[in-house]
């Protein structure tokens, strides 16, 4: 065997143990702003990041991610236990942020003002026309409530709740669990 089969052999076994290590660890991460993410079972709110910060992540990370660094187009205020992001062209109303509960960020929220920075499905799903819109991206949701003023769609297994109000339609993060 010359030396570069050798190498081309390593790099094989390399790969195959790194990616087989990421499908044990669970579904790739997806960062609301970069990732185009489709599959909607392959989102779940662990996996979910807002500028690099996740459920869980400390409240001094959320601050360095979220107020330290600058964001572009992004202007971050903080509020009582949020940390909200405006569109710093038009900062009319928060348009994403987090909720920082316990020195954790346990809720990451994106409204329909985030619909120009977002990526792959939830881009939709914000623009959508109506909860029927919702459920053909994301099928039925676990429970939730539906009325003339609106619909509540709550998808506990992977932790994401929609708020859809006629144009406004929200999404919230949050640990998974029942109904």
């Amino acid at each position: 065997m010359d030396v570069q089969s050798w190498r081309f052999g390593l790099m094989a076994i390399g790969f195959t143990a790194v990616f087989g290590a990421a499908n044990l660890l669970g579904a790739e991460p997806y960062e609301l702003s970069r990732n185009d993410v489709m599959d909607p079972k392959g989102i779940k709110s662990p996996d979910v990041s807002l500028y690099g910060v996740k459920l869980g992540d400390p409240e001094s990370k959320a601050f360095d991610m979220l107020v330290n660094e600058k964001i572009a187009g992004v202007k971050t205020e903080q509020e009582g236990v949020f940390l909200l992001l405006l569109d710093a062209r038009k900062p009319t109303g928060p348009m994403a942020g987090v909720r920082l509960m316990d020195g954790k960020v346990d809720l990451i929220f994106i409204n329909n003002r985030f619909a120009y920075k977002v990526r792959g499905l939830f881009r939709n799903i914000l623009n959508s026309e109506s909860p029927d819109d919702i459920r053909k991206l994301l099928g039925k949701e676990d429970c939730g409530d539906e009325n003339v003023m609106g619909a509540a769609m709550n998808y506990a297994k992977q932790g994401v709740l929609i708020n859809y109000l006629g144009k406004d339609v929200n999404v919230e993060f949050s640990v998974p669990g029942g109904c």
